[in-house]
């Protein structure tokens, strides 16, 4: 699967520029969350079977399970647009009717059926088409006893917990990478400003796309950290990673510092001592909000978990160093402007997840008026995180290795 994954995505590098300039013409859009396509929706059986396909924009993560009390079947997906397509829908005598809207747990969008009469998904897959990047689900149901349907019918994905703290669910160990993605600021803490922007504003941007753009492989899980203008705390942005199983956490920024002395993109690990006065400098402005908001993040750990979280850190730390050096490598490479110093250390509090790799990426400066204007421009980011997408995949395959190696 890590072979997959590279050579997907590196196939990746090359077309996510053609298809942002294709948007402007209306072929693809990009920015977009995952649409129900109507027209390639399709349903059909009788009392007995039925056949769902369900046509999509682009390919998703998705899962289907079986309630009771009332029998229903459900497919939840990765944030699927389904408008008003369930209500239009001449379903079969199997099917009692439908609906489909968010899902209780962030993240997710829910159709469910309402059954007639017990049934089962026998078969479940999706396909996605090469050429137009659009995919099509295939349920097939059939008929069964009641006992065989009670059998099957388990607890939602929003139901499982653990410890107290609700749990993302995780999709079956096929190799996939969890990726969870932590736009800067937001709410009342809008980051830098220069003009009407604000950084808050743009990395939520950059980030929605990113995501987007991983999901497509169909081979990611993705989930951000806040998915609006909304104030999310630093610990609670390393809280929902952890929550969500995240393999590797990418916390985004584009920031402002003096002019000249900030500008390209800066990868940034955890340290207790900043590599310069420019991390040292950033590290307080992005923990500020959270000491402004209530929060004081300071002397917060006790000795005995200050010792364990370092101990942790042992293992994590080259790993968040790999990533690091995975980013600033893929991004060199397409060519896209690097600051004289591409990486960096300091003390961010949202790095602080002793068990998950986590880095700060400075997709570049707005305090910069190039790096704004690159930032601002929906092809420039399209390469930007095709750059993200192969230094991922770099990083996951060289650190799956490394794991294998230290198991042995």
């Amino acid at each position: 699967m890590r072979a997959v994954l590279r050579s997907f995505f590196a196939a990746c590098l090359v077309i996510l520029s053609g298809l942002a300039a294709s948007a402007q013409t209306g072929a693809t859009d990009l920015a977009a969350l995952a649409r129900l396509l109507p027209e390639a929706s399709r349903v059909s059986g009788n009392s007995d079977a039925v056949r769902l396909s369900i046509g999509l924009s682009q390919p998703v993560p998705y899962r289907v399970f079986h309630l009771a009390e009332p029998d229903r079947i459900v497919i939840d997906f990765r944030e699927v647009a389904f408008d008003d397509w369930p209500h239009g829908v001449a379903w079969p005598n199997a099917i009692a009717g439908a609906n489909a809207g968010p899902a209780r747990m962030a993240g997710w969008s829910r159709l469910v059926l309402d059954l007639a009469r017990p049934m089962l998904a026998q078969r479940v897959e999706m396909v996605t088409d090469p050429l137009t990047g659009q995919a099509q689900v295939t349920l097939d149901l059939a008929a069964v006893s009641v006992a065989n349907f009670q059998a099957a019918v388990a607890a939602p994905p929003e139901a499982q917990t653990r410890g107290g703290v609700q749990q993302a669910a995780r999709l079956p160990d096929d190799g996939r990478v969890t990726v969870v993605i932590d736009p800067g600021h937001g709410g009342v803490d809008p980051g830098a400003v220069r003009g009407a922007h604000t950084e808050a504003d743009l990395v939520l941007t950059f980030s929605r796309e990113l995501r987007d753009a991983l999901r497509r492989t169909g081979l990611v899980d993705v989930v951000l950290t806040r998915e609006a203008d909304i104030f999310v705390p630093l610990p609670a942005r390393v809280t929902t990673a952890r929550a969500a199983g995240a393999d590797l956490f990418i916390s985004i920024h584009a920031d402002a510092l003096a002019e000249g002395r900030a500008r390209g993109a800066t990868v940034y690990t955890l340290s207790d001592t900043a590599s310069d006065a420019a991390a040292a400098a950033l590290a307080e402005q992005h923990d500020r909000a959270d000491l402004l908001a209530g929060i004081d993040l300071h002397g917060a750990d006790d000795v005995v978990a200050g010792v364990l979280m370092d101990l942790a850190r042992i293992d994590t730390a080259p790993r968040s160093t790999a990533l690091a050096a995975a980013l600033v490598g893929q991004i060199g490479a397409a060519d896209l402007r690097l600051h004289a110093r591409p990486m960096g250390e300091a003390g961010f509090t949202v790095l602080r997840a002793a068990d998950i790799p986590s880095v700060l990426l400075e997709i570049g400066f707005i305090s910069d008026a190039a790096d704004l204007r690159n930032i601002l421009d929906p092809d420039w980011r399209a390469v930007m995180q095709g750059a993200i997408i192969a230094a991922i995949t770099d990083w996951a395959e060289a650190d799956a290795a490394r794991m294998a190696l230290v198991r042995q």
